[in-house]
């Protein structure tokens, strides 16, 4: 079986009876190992034994004024946001317990970098005996933002993070596109080159091919599949779809917050113009293997999931939508 994602630090991690994730003392050390809670030469002595201390002891209970008593403001604000997330993993039995209630309560007080590295690992216990690139691939959108990349009739997706950096127009090396000014060279995920993931799999330096008809919105319903699976213990069936063709919304779930808004519209019998129709780059239909785990007023009808970019062609896909906006009678946690 083929490794991927090891930079998530999954292997770091114990699994309960359940599968789920068990948050270890060697895991939280790798967090206060971080360069940013490093402390520099010029640190204050409250902030040194701090530091020292939770690197021996990553459960210790911290007060707030000894965090108060820090010196400096960034590192004051940089130990409060990992301590509230490390007491958050601390609180509950597994990571996906931990990650389902953070979203349940509707808070919006962790980084999302903390926020995409939880869904990260999370995402790599789902996915663990996957052995489709294309899957994981797709399974990237969860917690990496992803560029829209010009190229003909393609929807292709770059990483923010690998491509928005170089030059906004990279190279897609797989197409006829010579002679574009750029050092950026993206090399679009295809059946030639789909093992080349497996080593691959931590640059995130492999473009998507989204288009309709194609394997990549087949692979995001599969990813999706997986998450709702291992974190509602809930069977599903996603298919992509083409357009909606006067579809009956009676629930849809927006995966972004863009199409939230652009669904909401579509729910109160607005025309999307074409710039919005335009933004839309997939739609999927969701039906409930048990229909009775669905709300009395959706029965046996479809949901419909809605993926849109920003208006400046970037995707922020939001996975929590997926948990908590299921009409389901009730959420219950798989693992």
């Amino acid at each position: 079986m083929n490794d991927f994602w090891i930079a998530c630090g999954h292997h770091l991690l114990d699994r309960d009876e359940g599968g789920g994730l068990r948050v270890t003392d060697e895991f939280l050390k790798a967090y206060f190992a971080r360069p940013e809670l490093m402390p520099p030469d010029d640190a204050c002595p409250v902030e040194r034994r701090l530091h020292r201390d939770l690197l021996a002891d990553p459960r210790q209970a911290v007060g707030a004024g000894e965090i108060a008593a820090i010196a400096d403001a960034d590192a004051r604000e940089n130990w409060q946001f990992v301590l509230a997330f490390r007491d958050l993993l601390l609180r509950h039995p597994t990571l996906e317990a931990a990650y389902l209630a953070w979203v349940r309560s509707g808070a919006n007080d962790l980084p999302p970098l903390f926020v995409n590295q939880l869904v990260h690992v999370i995402l790599r216990n789902a996915l663990d005996a996957c052995d489709d690139p294309f899957v994981l691939r797709a399974a990237e959108l969860f917690f990496r933002i992803q560029r829209v990349l010009p190229h003909e009739h393609a929807l292709l997706l770059g990483d923010e993070e690998v491509v928005g950096g170089r030059s906004p127009t990279p190279v897609l090396s797989l197409m006829s596109m010579l002679g574009a000014a750029t050092d950026a060279v993206v090399e679009v995920l295809g059946e030639e080159n789909a093992e080349a993931y497996w080593h691959r799999s931590d640059q995130f330096d492999m473009a998507l091919d989204l288009t309709a008809d194609g394997r990549g919105p087949v692979a995001l319903a599969q990813a999706m599949t997986r998450w709702v699976s291992h974190l509602l213990g809930i069977d599903v069936v996603i298919e992509p779809l083409r357009a909606l063709h006067e579809a009956k919304l009676t629930w849809y779930v927006g995966l972004d917050a863009d199409a939230t808004r652009l669904g909401d519209r579509l729910w109160h019998g607005e025309e999307l113009g074409e710039r919005d129709a335009d933004r839309v780059l997939a739609l999927f239909r969701l039906t409930f293997a048990d229909s009775s785990r669905a709300l009395d007023d959706v029965g046996d009808e479809p949901v419909y999931l809605i993926l849109s970019m920003t208006a400046d062609q970037k995707l922020r896909m939001k996975p929590q939508n997926l948990l908590t906006g299921l009409p389901v009678k009730r959420l219950e946690m798989a693992t």
